[in-house]
């Protein structure tokens, strides 16, 4: 048996995260969809109930950049 090579495993408390890339518009402006839908959710039916369409927004808002 050879000697396999050992492969290295970074910790992930040491890893840095890539920079978020800088916003090409304004919050009020990013993610309508998302944000027209959550809105209407929470006028409906209230903020508890909506918090799928919440957590999408926010999905989509940091991949418009935005440190939410």
């Amino acid at each position: 048996m050879g000697n396999a090579p050992v492969k290295e495993v970074a910790n992930s408390s040491t890893v840095e995260a890539a920079p978020a890339a800088k916003p090409k518009c304004k919050a009020c402006c990013a993610c309508p969809e998302t944000k027209k839908v959550r809105d209407q959710c929470i006028v409906e039916r209230g903020e508890s109930e909506c918090g799928d369409l919440i957590e999408a927004h926010k999905k989509c808002m940091r991949e418009q950049g935005f440190n939410i």
